[in-house]
C-alpha cells in the first residue's frame, strides 16, 4: 500500500501533534547528519518547540556555535565583494552624465557644421563675434583635416 500525501494543516489534537513533532524532529536531525557526512559540509540545527523547555541543538551547542560564527564570518568577508546599491547607482549616473556630455558636444559640433552650410549657401552670417570666432576655428580644424587626407591620398597614389 503506498503512502498518502500529507495534508499540511496545523493539528488540533495535541497528543498526535506531540508525536508527529517528534517523529518529524528525529527525520529533520537524521537529513543534516546525512548531509554533514555525505557533502562533507558543517551543518547544525536547531529545533524549537513549546512541549520541551529547551530547543534541540544538532550535533552540540558548541558546534552549533562554531557552525554559525562561520556563516556570520563569510557574510562579512561577502559584504566586501557585493556591491552597494548606492554606489552602484552613482557610478551609472555619473558614466550617464558623461556620455550626455559628450552627445551634447558632438551635437553642438554637427549644428556648427550645418550651420557653415547654410552660410556658404547664401545665409547671412550671424553678428556675435563669439560664434564668428568659433565658425573660424571650425574652418580652420577643416582646411586642416582636408590638407592632412589630401597628402595621404597623394602619398598612397605615388
Amino acid at each position: 500500500m503506498t503512502r498518502q500525501k500529507v495534508k499540511l494543516a496545523y493539528i488540533s489534537d495535541v497528543t498526535a501533534r506531540k508525536s508527529t513533532y517528534k517523529k518529524r524532529k528525529k527525520g529533520i536531525i537524521k537529513k543534516v547528519r546525512e548531509l554533514t557526512i555525505l557533502c562533507g559540509i558543517p551543518a547544525c540545527a536547531i529545533i524549537s518547540c513549546p512541549f520541551e523547555a529547551k530547543p534541540e541543538i544538532w550535533p552540540d551547542p558548541e558546534g552549533a556555535k562554531q557552525v554559525i560564527q562561520r556563516y556570520l564570518d563569510a557574510s562579512v568577508i561577502d559584504e566586501s565583494k557585493n556591491v552597494n546599491q548606492e554606489s552602484f547607482l552613482i557610478q551609472r549616473i555619473a558614466k550617464a552624465q558623461e556620455q550626455l556630455k559628450k552627445l551634447r558636444q558632438e551635437n553642438q559640433e554637427k549644428e556648427k557644421i550645418l550651420s557653415l552650410f547654410s552660410y556658404m549657401q547664401g545665409e547671412d552670417l550671424p553678428t556675435d563675434v563669439q560664434e564668428l570666432k568659433q565658425l573660424k576655428k571650425l574652418i580652420e580644424n577643416t582646411l586642416k583635416e582636408t590638407k592632412i587626407k589630401m597628402d595621404d591620398l597623394n602619398c598612397e597614389s605615388m
